[in-house]
């Protein structure tokens, strides 16, 4: 038995161990002890009915693992915080160790893969690099989606402060407001500050986190504005007001901005596909061709070559092609 062999079947075992571990971690994070006490909280405040005192009890450092041995260690090592804050603004339920997991189980998997089919060493890598970036991609395009809905949503939650305020709320008031009558994700970052001025942290703090939780630079504005005007004074609801006309008029300019764009995006993936499709238009008409380049050595090393330039590539025209306001 060739030692290549053994290598790749140890590399299986380990992936297919991780994501053992990694399923036990969901099923545990909806369906444990936690999770049910949880849910009791939950259940007992929106009844407004009786709830025991250790299931009222709240956590304000989130776990980072099931385990309380890997949750110190997680703790002390440096950016894990922030990737958990990530992770929290997609609005999903994965703890950083189950994340990492997942990130190593894909990894370990493509590798193991590729490595199985006799190919290189170097495509092997590749493959695990890629398979260990699939998590983040998911996580970073569903947060960016979620930050996207939150800063549309920004305009209708500054007219229903408004409005809360002119009809005699109490900001608090008018927050409670926002955090009822709004879908996620705004609905449920806003009950959040409800929820923390509730159980005695200051509007100021509570609107900070908001702030900290949601890095949209339209939201900093306007918490921004409303601590400023809680230290000088004014007249809140006529600033509110004012901010969701500058949102939406923003709006307006990227609309235009993206519309501009679009001849440069639609270049950038004609370039991008014109290699493939030209490839199978050949393959088509003379199957043989580019056979050269799957069967010798040096094909193989120039269809690596090509592979890491078109990425590259594509990276390199999607920066040309966005423009930033």
């Amino acid at each position: 038995m060739s030692s290549s062999f053994i290598t790749a079947a140890v590399l299986l075992f380990v992936a297919v161990v991780l994501g053992c571990q990694g399923a036990w971690e969901w099923w545990n994070s909806r369906h444990g002890a936690v999770a049910r006490r949880l849910q009791a909280r939950l259940e007992a405040l929106a009844t407004g009915g009786e709830a025991r005192k250790e299931t009222l009890s709240i956590l304000k450092s989130r776990r980072l693992s099931n385990s309380s041995l890997l949750d110190r260690m997680l703790s002390v090592t440096p950016g894990i915080r922030a990737l958990d804050a990530f992770i929290m603004q997609a609005g999903m339920r994965w703890s950083v160790m189950e994340f990492l997991g997942l990130c190593a189980g894909f990894a370990l998997a493509g590798f193991a893969g590729v490595w199985l089919l006799h190919l290189s060493l170097m495509a092997a890598l590749a493959t695990g690099v890629i398979g260990a970036l699939l998590p983040v991609l998911h996580v970073r395009r569903r947060r960016a989606r979620r930050l996207l809905r939150f800063e549309h949503q920004l305009p209708e939650v500054c007219d229903m402060l408004v409005r809360a305020l002119r009809s005699g709320h109490a900001f608090s008031g008018a927050i409670d407001l926002v955090g009822t009558q709004f879908a996620e994700p705004a609905g449920g970052e806003f009950r959040i500050a409800f929820d923390e001025i509730n159980y005695g942290l200051s509007l100021n703090d509570a609107l900070t986190a908001l702030a900290n939780r949601m890095p949209v630079s339209d939201l900093r504005y306007l918490v921004i504005a409303v601590l400023i005007q809680r230290e000088t004074g004014g007249n809140l609801a006529e600033l509110l007001e004012g901010i969701a006309s500058l949102v939406r008029e923003r709006f307006r300019l990227f609309d235009k901005v993206r519309v501009l764009s679009a001849e440069g995006k639609l270049s950038a993936w004609v370039l991008s596909l014109l290699p493939f499709g030209t490839a199978a238009l050949i393959s088509a008409g003379n199957p043989s061709f580019l056979a050269v380049l799957w069967t010798d050595p040096t094909g193989l090393l120039l269809l690596q070559i090509a592979a890491v330039e078109m990425v590259l590539g594509i990276i390199w025209t999607r920066r040309i092609a966005r423009i930033r306001v």
